[in-house]
């Protein structure tokens, strides 16, 4: 078949509908359909294997942010145990420097920080340690009588 006659026949008429069809402001574009076809053909390894990565992404987030989670609980456990700690010496009538109240203090504003942001975490452990440090901390700053 020449040249000639795919032009007269029929396929001639076919890619000059198809050329126009394109050129022309509608919305069908055939041409383009067919190129993103014959991709999608041509790539389609690399298109699972793409959509294998971002899957292994997804799932590699998803671990990530429970590790951070888990590292997060872990720094406010850390928070409490020196709050309780720090409050268990109160008790005992040990003093302290205003810079360990204000240490303390730090500490107990990340606690309070975590477990407003995170309502699910257990937080009545150390609600009234909290209180007491707080109350003894206005009763130094009162009489400015911390340790010296």
């Amino acid at each position: 078949m020449k040249l000639g006659e795919i032009i007269t026949g029929g396929g001639g008429v076919l890619i000059m509908m198809l050329t126009l069809i394109q050129i022309t402001p509608l919305k069908i574009n055939p041409w383009s359909a067919i190129a993103k076809a014959f991709g999608r053909a041509v790539n389609a390894d690399v298109l699972k294997e793409l959509e294998a990565v971002k899957a292994g992404q997804k799932e590699a987030a998803e671990k990530l942010d429970a590790h951070i989670e888990m590292d997060d609980e872990r720094t406010t456990d850390g928070h409490r145990t020196k709050i309780l700690h720090f409050n268990n010496e109160l008790l005992r009538n040990i003093d302290h420097t205003e810079e360990e109240f204000t240490e303390v203090l730090a500490d107990i504003d990340e606690y309070e920080r975590y477990c407003r942001d995170h309502p699910n975490y257990k937080n009545n452990r150390a609600v009234h340690a909290i209180a007491n440090i707080k109350r003894v901390y206005d009763e130094r700053l009162e009489k400015r009588d911390f340790l010296q």
